[in-house]
């Protein structure tokens, strides 16, 4: 083979791999909708994926409102004052069940300073895999049953809306969304996007 075809094999062999991994890397389990980006979003996204929104400039949160897995009545309304912490998740996605453990964590360790968690169960055509994943990975904090993702649009496109499953927001104590990651989270990473919200006054 000569050189100039050995670089030309080469040259597509990258241009291959580079695209098989931004494929994995924009990949998750679902896609809740097209990006609300352009326009003045007042959103940065860090080199984390975590993308935030100074105090102040941030969008307000919809009101998140229906059925638990559970079978009872839940209404983010009654979270103000406090952050809250939403994730959207299903019983069959792998990085959901990933990241389920850390939430659980995350959860334990900040309910007492006035952090509170509640979860989006969307696409599962029952309430039985999702209460099954509860019970799998110790989850103690509320899920709303949302197997058509209404609760997902409810979210303004253009705001840190979440878009893909799993997505996490964290809404700050006046109920703006102050960060959001499309990906699943470490503990750390969680933790790295609640923390500068409890320090807010």
């Amino acid at each position: 083979m000569s050189a100039a075809r050995r670089a030309r094999s080469r040259v597509a062999l990258l241009a291959t791999t580079s695209a098989a991994v931004a494929a994995l890397t924009l990949s998750a389990c679902g896609s809740g909708g097209t990006s609300g980006g352009g326009g003045d979003t007042n959103f940065v996204t860090g080199n984390n994926g975590i993308a935030t929104v100074p105090q102040g400039k941030r969008a307000d949160a919809p009101e998140l409102s229906g059925k638990t897995i559970d079978g009872k009545q839940l209404s983010t309304a009654d979270y103000k004052g406090k952050i809250l912490v939403v994730n959207v998740w299903g019983s069959w996605c792998p990085p959901c069940r990933a990241e389920a453990k850390n939430f659980q964590t995350v959860y334990q360790d900040l309910k007492d300073q006035g952090v509170e968690f509640v979860g989006i169960n969307t696409r599962d055509t029952s309430t039985t895999p999702a209460k099954a994943f509860e019970k799998e990975f110790g989850v103690t904090y509320p899920s709303l049953y949302d197997p058509t993702g209404k609760q997902m649009l409810r979210f303004k496109k253009g705001t840190l809306n979440p878009q893909l499953i799993p997505s996490t927001l964290v809404i700050d104590r006046e109920g703006g969304i102050a960060a959001r990651a499309l990906q699943p989270l470490s503990e750390d990473t969680l933790r790295s996007m609640i923390k500068p919200v409890l320090a807010e006054k």
